[in-house]
């Protein structure tokens, strides 16, 4: 079987020292190892009646739409600031270097849809935590969290309990 970890490339020091950044293209230029990554972020939630993914900006839109495609179903993007043209939700939140802001457009979401949020990886779950907040201010219901990565050695999961959480892959 394919191993996905050995198609993450970590990259040291980046974004500063002391961080190893887990850069999955090397993955998404492989077209079995994406397909798989898709394949296993989407089984936990087939048969789930999952009516949009929502994935923020950027990777979580590469993984976002391949899995709302595999889902039957929407997308809704989750931007950072000034990228979204209609009148739109924001959010501040706290990252572990400073604070950002995600925005998403106010009629992504119809008021009680089935959401499953979407991302690459989860760390420390600030930016995770920024758009169950969004979606849920939308009035979506959340039906699930999937991400491809999960650092778990950060703890972020502990933030989501109230979530199903699926992670393709766990680093501890």
């Amino acid at each position: 079987m394919l191993n996905l970890q050995e198609l993450i490339r970590d990259v040291p020091d980046f974004p500063k020292p002391g961080i190893i950044f887990k850069d999955i293209t090397p993955l998404l230029r492989d077209p079995a190892g994406l397909a798989l990554s898709v394949e296993l972020l989407a089984n936990p939630f087939r048969g789930r009646r999952i009516e949009l993914v929502v994935g923020a900006e950027s990777r979580g839109f590469i993984f976002g739409t391949a899995l709302a495609q595999a889902l039957s179903c929407g997308f809704a993007p989750i931007r950072k600031p000034q990228k979204l043209p209609a009148p739109k939700a924001s959010l501040a939140y706290d990252l572990e270097y400073g604070q950002d802001t995600l925005e998403i457009h106010r009629d992504a979401i119809v008021r009680g849809q089935r959401c499953l949020i979407v991302d690459d990886l989860l760390a420390t779950g600030g930016t995770m935590d920024a758009c169950c907040r969004l979606v849920e201010m939308l009035g979506g219901d959340i039906v699930g969290i999937a991400v491809f990565i999960e650092l778990g050695f950060l703890q972020g999961r502990k933030k989501f309990k109230q979530y199903e959480m699926h992670s393709v892959i766990r680093y501890d």
